[in-house]
């Protein structure tokens, strides 16, 4: 019979699906990965995988996996598979684009927001009952309307993040590797190079994808060059930013603070040089973590492996 794994445990009303013509093994635990170990035996006799970003999916788990048809990943990234070896096993690649666009948008400018008017800061502030009077600059921070606001990577969640800037009357800035003239024209967003962006952005926004061409892009160079009341964002991959650069870039006043999502190696844990700066705002990689876009994520993947399966063209191929 043909057989389905999947890496993590699911909503079963959202696997019904699959579950109606296949046998489906799903992993049992929901906030733990499936170890290596045991995605190289339980691969063995799959047909399809529906995997999450936690799973490197590489030439070692092609080669166990004799029967693999369809690796559909639980979203828009796959830099954790290997396409090349997907091609010379002839597996089919699946992501989750565009369901979660509005809402990892959503993520993003609310940390946008909570870095620049130091929300956590604040909390902590009355939660630790150091709140003992008012006074005219108390954790005061730095306004959001009617500042620049550069993109870097303005594909669809970068077009949605600009939207919502356009309800701050923020000037908004993008580099891409090609012109969104549809930006353009309906959200007053402006091309330029990289470098003039970094220069004249108020708040810095990475949401380009991971590549080996975007890997470290923001090093200690571009952090320089930014202004010193600059505020960087990134909810795409931890891999596009050299963190060591980014803390000596906030500990020396380079750049005004940080809000992150995403982190080069995840989960990060409580002694990471980044969260001991008081101008950090750090957050576990949820940008897409709503009930409503995780559940159609879900669906979205059962949906491409059951057309894989069944000799059609899947909703959303990588390659």
């Amino acid at each position: 019979m043909t057989k389905i794994l999947i890496t993590r445990n699911l909503p079963e009303s959202a696997v019904d699906k699959l579950n109606e013509s296949y046998e489906v093994e799903m992993w049992p635990h929901e906030d733990t990965p499936i170890p290596r170990e045991e995605l190289l035996d339980k691969v063995k006799d799959a047909d399809a995988v529906l995997a999450m970003l936690t799973e490197t999916i590489d030439e070692e788990v092609f080669q166990k996996a004799k029967n693999l048809k369809v690796v559909a990943n639980m979203a828009v990234g796959f830099d954790n598979i290997d396409l090349e070896s997907a091609k010379k096993h002839e597996v089919v690649i699946t992501n989750t684009p565009d369901v979660l666009n509005e809402t990892t948008a959503d993520l993003t400018f609310a940390l946008l927001l909570a870095t620049a008017r130091r929300i956590p800061e604040a909390v902590e502030y009355v939660k630790q009952d150091d709140w003992k009077t008012w006074s005219p600059f108390l954790l005061a921070g730095s306004d959001v309307h009617h500042k620049t606001l550069g993109i870097v990577g303005m594909g669809n969640i970068g077009q949605a993040v600009a939207k919502r800037a356009t309800g701050f009357n923020m000037s908004i800035l993008y580099h891409n590797r090609s012109r969104k003239k549809n930006a353009e024209q309906e959200l007053g967003a402006t091309y330029v190079e990289f470098d003039e962006l970094i220069q004249q952005s108020d708040f810095v926004v990475c949401m380009t994808p991971l590549t080996d061409e975007t890997k470290n892009m923001f090093n200690a160079d571009v952090f320089k060059n930014m202004k010193e009341s600059a505020i960087f964002i990134n909810s795409s991959r931890g891999g596009v930013v050299n963190e060591e650069d980014l803390f000596k870039a906030l500990e020396d006043g380079d750049i005004k603070a940080a809000g992150l999502d995403v982190f080069k190696n995840e989960p990060i844990k409580s002694d990471h040089p980044l969260l001991s700066l008081g101008n950090v705002v750090a957050l576990p990689h949820i940008g897409s973590a709503s009930v409503d876009t995780r559940m159609k994520m879900v669906e979205l993947a059962v949906e491409n492996i059951a057309r894989v399966l069944n000799g059609e063209d899947p909703i959303t191929p990588v390659n």
